[in-house]
């Protein structure tokens, strides 16, 4: 936890989380409520993650993580939603390449999970191409987690300790080992889309002293007032385990 930079502005909590992690789950209802293809939902939901970044900037909160898919999500879907996906990334990120703001703001952006091994060789260029243009940059990260499951992660990690020959494994061993080594634990994650659980075991050794948060607003109606909202709301807390539901009823 860190103490805001604008304390002195009672607009802005006056405790924040080091390290904010999203779960953005929703596009696709968003879409299906408003009768549009489910890509325009994940249209509307890249155009919400720039919102939100510049808002968690303006905040002052160091580390960012949005959860962009799941191995899951790029295995089991149908192809045409996949491409669509695929082409929103492109455009995306080569649009983020270019934007003052990541590079004013000194934004290391990063992706990790399996997406070299996923995604077509002009989109993995583009994103080697971006991790490389932000790489020396410090005062804040924007991390991506793209064909990224936690339970994937955690055995990978366990593999390469056994390769590794050791004999036994201390705490900062499984973490050097994660696709996450170098990210900070995680302090608070928000999962918008109404339904209370995590998924695919994400970020699970990280995750072990969050604080958890769950939205009733689909990911695109997640507003950076919403994000306010949560953000009073962590500040308000104790510090201890466990997770408040809010939004719901009975």
């Amino acid at each position: 936890m860190s103490k805001s930079p604008s304390s002195e502005n009672p607009s802005v909590p006056e405790t924040l989380p080091e390290h904010l992690v999203i779960i953005p789950d929703g596009n696709r209802r968003w879409a299906t409520a408003r009768g549009l293809k489910p890509w325009e939902g994940h249209e509307a939901g890249a155009e919400n993650t720039k919102r939100l970044g510049e808002k968690v900037r303006e905040l002052g909160i160091r580390q960012f993580t949005i959860w962009g898919s799941s191995l899951e999500n790029l295995s089991k879907r149908p192809a045409a939603e996949t491409r669509a996906l695929l082409d929103i990334y492109a455009r995306y990120f080569a649009e983020m390449a270019a934007d003052p703001d990541i590079h004013e703001n000194q934004v290391r952006v990063r992706f990790l999970g399996r997406w070299r091994e996923q995604f077509p060789k002009s989109l993995r260029q583009s994103l080697e191409d971006l991790e490389a243009a932000t790489a020396t940059y410090r005062r804040h990260g924007l991390n991506f987690m793209l064909a990224y499951s936690g339970a994937d992660d955690m055995l990978q990690a366990i593999n390469t300790l056994v390769k590794s020959g050791k004999r036994e494994v201390a705490p900062e061993d499984v973490k050097k080992a994660l696709m996450t080594a170098d990210l900070p634990a995680v302090d608070f994650l928000i999962r918008t889309g109404g339904e209370p659980h995590l998924s695919a075991g994400f970020m699970m050794w990280d995750l072990a002293d969050s604080q958890l948060f769950f939205s009733d607003k689909l990911y695109p109606a997640f507003t950076p007032k919403e994000l306010e909202a949560a953000l009073f709301d962590y500040a308000q807390r104790p510090r201890r385990k466990g997770a408040r539901r809010v939004g719901f009823r009975g």
